[in-house]
């Protein structure tokens, strides 16, 4: 979580097709290079280029589709490589975004059920559960140390994408403490839908059912996608994920979960969120306590 937007270097453009450009921002993904992509892809879209039909930011990269006829590739990629200078030092840069609570049930059996279907070929430890081969991999004591370290420091949305609504987190904490954990040895063809999932140093949650190759260490209470917009926080849109979204899980037993469910099924249940700023530069500095500050807007302090 060091490295700096100075380090990253420029941007590497590359064509795919005729009607799009590749820019990568870095190799790896880092909290810089992913602040980065979010930044020039808002000052793409602040610049309204004629002929730019669709931005598609990612982890370290992001994917402009445009149309030739209205815009030229070489004018395209002039435009871009001046916004991308002109993005400056952006560790002094600034996230307008807000900060989600997500309830999420840890050793559910849900996510249980499934992954004893998808042992023997698929799994690294088939006699174990993932939770345990999560903690095994982390050099961690048993499942319950996991869950706190999962739970305990915040993530931020780098991404959202894969299938409708789906986001990929990454947790704010130095790069030593990444909670890093590998993906199945062969994809199942059945993840239940909310699974709480893990792939490398991301985690996932999985918007609907579906095939899916991620570690299942839960299942969040709440949907993250509603295509009818029923509930108060999908007024605006029917995906609730944005990219640089914060969020903080709170682990819930049994009771909770099926009260939650009851508060969506009656079209009542509002996600606990907050408006935060956040800031490169401290986030960088001091993860753990620029961490706790960003957690107490939550309890409105």
């Amino acid at each position: 979580m060091s490295t700096t937007v100075a380090e990253l270097g420029p941007a590497r453009y590359t064509w795919g097709g005729d009607e799009f450009l590749f820019v990568e921002i870095a190799e790896a993904m880092s909290l810089a290079a992913n602040f980065k992509v979010m930044s020039l892809a808002r000052a793409l879209t602040d610049a309204a280029l004629e002929g730019v039909v669709d931005i598609c930011p990612a982890n370290a990269s992001l994917l402009i589709r445009f149309n030739p006829d209205l815009l030229g590739p070489e004018e395209l990629q002039l435009r871009v490589r001046e916004l991308e200078a002109r993005l400056g030092d952006a560790e002094q840069a600034r996230l307008e975004t807000r900060i989600i609570e997500i309830p999420v049930w840890y050793q559910d059996p849900y996510t249980a059920e499934v992954a004893e279907r998808f042992r023997e070929g698929y799994h690294q430890e088939p006699g174990g559960s993932d939770l345990d081969y999560a903690a095994k991999v982390n050099g961690l004591a048993d499942a319950a140390e996991f869950i706190r370290r999962h739970h305990e420091q915040p993530w931020m949305a780098s991404m959202v994408g894969f299938v409708a609504g789906l986001p990929f987190l990454f947790q704010l904490v130095e790069q030593e403490k990444q909670l890093q954990v590998p993906k199945y040895l062969s994809p199942r063809t059945d993840t239940p839908e909310l699974t709480l999932g893990h792939g490398g140093c991301f985690s996932c949650i999985y918007s609907v059912r579906g095939a899916g190759g991620y570690q299942m260490f839960g299942v969040v209470a709440a949907p993250i996608f509603d295509p009818a917009q029923r509930l108060a926080d999908f007024a605006d849109f029917m995906v609730f994920f944005r990219p640089g979204d914060l969020v903080k899980f709170r682990p819930v037993d049994e009771a909770e979960y099926r009260r939650i469910k009851d508060e969506v099924a009656d079209g009542t249940f509002r996600y606990r969120q907050a408006p935060v700023t956040f800031d490169l530069t401290a986030a960088l500095a001091d993860p753990e306590g620029y961490n706790r500050e960003i957690l107490e807007a939550l309890n409105g302090h």
